[in-house]
């Protein structure tokens, strides 16, 4: 009786899946050639004027033109994995597959870099869905609205060089104090931005603002003075892209 009734259970088991299977759609459907190379074009079109404003507006540190070039990849591969998604709802699910073993390992250092490279991705997403009004549209308006945040928000000059420091701490007298104190007695602006120290090594980066070029190398001399074996490091913060 019992396994009678395990037998019709699975019958309706198999019944009830054959159901849901069937309501899938596996036919795909051809994609019209030159509605798909139409948008492949403007998906770079949109992503090269992304990577160009991004370079010439963006505030990370990290080298801007190299990591703007990674928007026209991501824009056109997620285009054409839309459009051919969209084809196939059998397509679609296995998409899901293949991202579930799919890991993503390169470092995004700062969140500005990882909100372009989602803008870049709704580039694809858009273009490869046939909505090319709406993304033009919204990529214009949103680099328009970005543009004038800047413009209100940072109308002062900012401070034009990116220094860091490394040193052993071994016999050193330099510490944190000291070396601020050595930077503000030469530089118009100090703002540090990134503090680490161990048991054998002490690290610091700044933005830093200088009047003349000749106080770069008095600032050089004094922080010498206070650790010989200091590493001082010196990056135009304008022209880091």
């Amino acid at each position: 009786m019992v396994a009678l009734d395990l037998f019709e259970i699975s019958q309706y088991y198999k019944l009830y899946m054959d159901s849901i299977l069937g309501t899938i759609n596996t036919q795909i459907i051809n994609i019209p050639l030159g509605a798909f190379v139409l948008n492949l074009l403007l998906a770079a079109i949109l992503s090269m004027f992304l990577g160009a404003y991004y370079t010439r507006y963006g505030n990370s540190f990290s080298n801007r033109k190299i990591f703007a070039k990674n928007f026209i990849l991501i824009a056109l591969v997620t285009t054409v994995v839309i459009a051919i998604i969209k084809s196939s709802l059998a397509l679609s699910l296995g998409l899901v597959g293949a991202l579930s073993i799919v890991r993503f390992r390169s470092a995004i250092k700062e969140p500005e870099e990882l909100a372009f490279l989602f803008f870049a991705i709704m580039i694809g997403l858009g273009m490869g869905a046939d909505q090319r009004f709406i993304t033009i549209i919204a990529t214009v308006i949103i680099l328009g609205i970005l543009r004038l945040r800047d413009m209100k928000v940072s109308p002062k000059i900012e401070p034009n060089l990116f220094l860091s420091l490394s040193l052993a701490r071994g016999d050193n007298k330099a510490d944190l104090p000291q070396i601020i104190e050595t930077l503000k007695k030469y530089c118009e602006e100090v703002n540090m931005q990134r503090f680490d120290e161990t048991e054998k090594n002490i690290e610091a980066s700044f933005f830093v603002k200088y009047a003349e070029l000749e106080k770069i190398q008095q600032t050089k001399n004094d922080l010498r003075r206070l650790a010989p074996d200091i590493e001082i490091n010196f990056v135009d913060n304008k022209t880091s892209y």
